[in-house]
């Protein structure tokens, strides 16, 4: 376990100083902990676009300090110390952490769309022309194919992709069978992390290991997919039939806005984030929009999946936690089996 020194100091290096300032009479400051993924909409779009919106409502400047790390390690930070008004993440599980340490004192569930802002889903890259010829997820336990995906331990993209390669067999026994088999979703599991060949700390890490040849297949956020053939690279896509549905929160982090003086600028910067200009944004860095306008708008870009399902189907985002994640879960059994 990380001291709290460690945290703040894994905190402190994922800080941006390209908005940051002191705040004075004519001049706020936020603090932005966000898991790695959505960097680029972050500073090039959403952050820009507020900050001009906040000086025509206050006739005040804004700054923004800004950490990215795996949602996991953020959260984690924040909660040992790390000064965020906004904790923007992966899971509502990170968010929970933060509820569960008193730092989150209000129900941020009841915010306006269930207090999430994107959406995504567990997708499948492969390299350009799919000389593997990868078609689902039965193909990732191939002797020939080498998987990609981040580490549960520390990023929050990480368990989505566990839970969806779980999830699947599901899917697949209860359409076969009429009843979901938890035995075979086990072995399924086993099967495809004995293919899996590095397992980096973010899911944006896993990108790059990716990028640099390392690897036949990816699994990650369908956005980061996205957003890699926005930039020209010629990466095949696959969305699978079955996969499931990504969820992302937004929380203001009570304790620190308070202790700060930052709420009314940290709630309006939140509630920007659900309006249909931000939302819009999203969209066009490859994120499913949560607000009901932008999401009819962007519905031939983002495919419905057959058989999408969501952490509900697992049971939950607590109970998945205890069957996959815990000291004697699915997915830490078959890791330790794995690396002895």
């Amino acid at each position: 376990m990380r001291t709290l020194c460690g945290w703040l100091c894994l905190a402190m290096l994922g800080l941006t100083a390209g908005c940051s300032g002191q705040a004075n009479s004519a001049r706020d400051t936020l603090i932005l902990g966000a898991y790695t993924v959505p960097k680029e909409v972050y500073q090039r779009e959403l952050i820009p676009r507020f900050q001009k919106l906040w000086k025509q409502k206050t006739g005040r400047d804004i700054y923004f300090q800004q950490s990215y790390l795996a949602s996991g390690a953020q959260s984690r930070a924040i909660a040992q110390g790390f000064d965020a008004d906004i904790a923007a993440l992966s899971l509502e599980a990170d968010i929970e952490r933060l509820r569960d340490a008193r730092l989150i004192t209000h129900d941020w569930r009841a915010a306006e769309h269930r207090g999430f802002i994107t959406r995504s889903v567990v997708v499948m890259l492969v390299r350009p022309g799919n000389p593997k010829n990868i078609s689902g997820w039965d193909d990732l336990t191939r002797a020939d194919v080498d998987v990609i995906y981040p580490s549960p331990k520390t990023s929050g993209g990480a368990m989505w992709v566990v839970n969806a390669i779980y999830g699947s067999r599901l899917k697949q026994t209860e359409k076969d069978t009429g009843s979901a088999d938890p035995a075979a979703a086990r072995r399924f599991l086993a099967a495809v992390q004995s293919r899996v060949r590095v397992m980096n700390k973010s899911g944006r890490a896993s990108v790059t290991t990716f990028e640099t040849g390392v690897g036949d297949v990816l699994l990650t956020y369908e956005n980061e997919a996205l957003l890699r053939r926005q930039q020209g690279k010629d990466f095949s896509l696959i969305v699978p039939d079955a996969t499931i549905l990504i969820e992302n929160p937004v929380a203001v982090v009570d304790k620190n806005v308070d202790r700060h003086g930052s709420r009314e600028a940290a709630e309006a910067f939140v509630g920007f984030l659900h309006s249909a200009e931000a939302q819009r944004c999203f969209a066009s860095y490859g994120f499913r929009p949560v607000n009901a306008e932008v999401t009819g708008e962007f519905a031939a870009v983002f495919p419905q999946p057959p058989q999408l399902f969501d952490i509900d189907y697992l049971g939950g985002w607590q109970q998945t936690i205890d069957l996959l994640y815990s000291s004697r879960g699915v997915w830490t059994r078959i890791f330790e089996q794995k690396s002895n």
